[in-house]
């Protein structure tokens, strides 16, 4: 049986279609070429118009007029609190091994460059380095003279430290350890982390100094709560000098520690990360409330830190405990880090508000969400709070459960993998970052600088967020990876 003219000439019609459709559908390797285009263009405009000397800020006005970091900045100042000079160099990293291009390491190297100019002579770093001659002189910087009157103080407090330390370490290994100032800064920072920063019972405080704070003994006993505590703020009585798990410190430098150990094989790392992990088991407070507290005094009690921040349960800070205890046994498969997860999500599982969230503060015994009200007076009332500060917050006790019940049953090669795990990549996502993004190389979006928003007459309507920026470097850097192996 023969196909008419007719059915021929209709086939040959459909097949033309389906060749020019097919013709006009990107291949996967003209899609990887376009994001990798895409990153080439924002990190050139990061690098030539944005940066200061290779470091950066959090937030600029779209005509790169204004700056800001934690408030206004009009000198050279750069910020190695997230989201500044350390996660915008981590960004770079991730698209120099996606794709082997010298311009992404080079990018890498001068916001690790800049990193060493405010390393602390004690080791660490603050929230920002000033490079005006002028205001430097108040900071002990390791690379400047010392001056009268310089502060040497290294903070742990909201991933200062930790991200400085942990993208200089991948710098550092992406180098191979060939550029000798950066290699030597990682080591002194890991040095001074592990002997003037670490306390006696494996814990870590807000800040240390050049000089350790000095301990009469050791704190290795278990938690307690205390028989009675101040029900008005006593003063901050140097609170950052005492053991602290604030704003995930315990996960921050933990992720550190097993970091330094997996790149330089020094068996002293593994064994701080298992002290800070030894300390958080000892930490977490008895029944009826066996999870953790913020901040300790000696005696190893909750105590106050900042005004806002009373003695009592944590819930952000015990969620941020729960990981590093699950991060650290799939490091070791030791159960003894498992068993106190569990007592803690059962728990904070009692704890959920009637609107599915938690309350950030838990009074001690009593278990009654504790809040502050405008004039920062403990009240167990939420009407009246603060706006600066979260007291309430995402319940994640499901998805917590969820993994420590996966993770107890996985063999030591599954634990290696899930280590090793990585988001799954979001091609419409990657779209829109690739179709965002503006003639210059730039990530503009609608928003106002948060402290140039009052009073302020020129106030912009669009802004560049390096959190935007190093979000979408990032994504940009798994779909180029991912797309190798498609």
């Amino acid at each position: 049986m023969t196909m008419s003219a007719c059915n021929l000439g209709a086939w040959q019609r459909c097949l033309t279609v389906v060749m020019l459709c097919l013709a006009s559908v990107p291949s996967i390797a003209q899609e990887r070429d376009e994001a990798i285009n895409v990153a080439k263009r924002a990190v050139q405009f990061l690098t030539e118009e944005v940066s200061t000397r290779g470091g950066y800020v959090w937030r600029y006005s779209s005509d790169l007029t204004l700056r800001e970091g934690e408030g206004k900045i009009t000198t050279e100042t750069v910020w190695v609190q997230p989201p500044g000079t350390p996660a915008v160099g981590e960004a770079f990293l991730e698209l120099h091994l996606a794709t082997g291009d010298g311009q992404f390491l080079e990018a890498a190297r001068k916001a690790g460059e800049i990193l060493l100019k405010g390393q602390m002579r004690s080791g660490g770093w603050q929230a920002m380095i000033e490079l005006e001659p002028t205001r430097r002189r108040r900071w002990a910087y390791r690379v400047d003279r010392l001056t009268s009157g310089a502060k040497d103080q290294s903070s742990l407090d909201d991933n200062k430290t930790q991200s400085a330390l942990h993208f200089l370490i991948r710098l550092d290994q992406a180098l191979q350890m060939r550029d000798p100032k950066i290699h030597e800064a990682v080591q002194y920072g890991l040095n001074a982390l592990l002997h003037r920063a670490q306390l006696p019972g494996g814990g870590f405080p807000q800040v240390w100094m050049e000089q350790p704070v000095i301990r009469d003994r050791m704190i290795l006993q278990k938690a307690s709560f205390p028989t009675a505590w101040a029900r008005l703020y006593p003063g901050h009585q140097k609170y950052w000098h005492r053991v602290t798990l604030n704003d995930n410190l315990a996960g921050d430098t933990s992720a550190v520690l097993f970091l330094a150990y997996a790149v330089y094989k020094d068996g002293r790392y593994f064994e701080s990360a298992l002290r800070l992990a030894d300390s958080l088991v000892r930490l977490q407070m008895p029944q009826p409330q066996p999870a953790w507290a913020q901040q300790y005094d000696d005696q190893v009690q909750p105590t106050w830190a900042r005004k806002f921040e009373p003695p009592a349960i944590a819930t952000s800070e015990s969620f941020d405990v729960i990981e590093t205890l699950m991060t650290t046994y799939a490091h070791t498969g030791d159960p003894k880090y498992l068993d106190p997860v569990r007592d803690a999500l059962t728990y904070l599982e009692s704890c959920r508000l009637g609107d599915g969230r938690l309350a950030r503060f838990y009074e001690l015994e009593t278990n009654r969400p504790l809040y502050m009200d405008r004039q920062y007076q403990l009240t167990f009332d939420d009407v009246d709070v603060p706006s600066h500060y979260a007291f309430k917050i995402k319940d994640r006790t499901e998805s917590l459960r969820s993994q420590v019940d996966r993770i107890s049953k996985m063999s030591r090669e599954q634990l290696d993998r899930w280590l090793r795990r990585k988001r799954s990549v979001d091609d419409k996502l990657v779209d829109h970052i690739i179709g965002s993004i503006d003639a210059r190389g730039a990530w503009v979006m609608p928003g106002e600088l948060r402290y140039h928003s009052r009073n302020y007459s020129k106030q912009p309507s669009d802004i560049i967020s390096m959190q935007v920026a190093v979000n979408n470097l990032k994504e940009l850097a798994r779909f180029i990876a991912a797309t190798q192996t498609r």
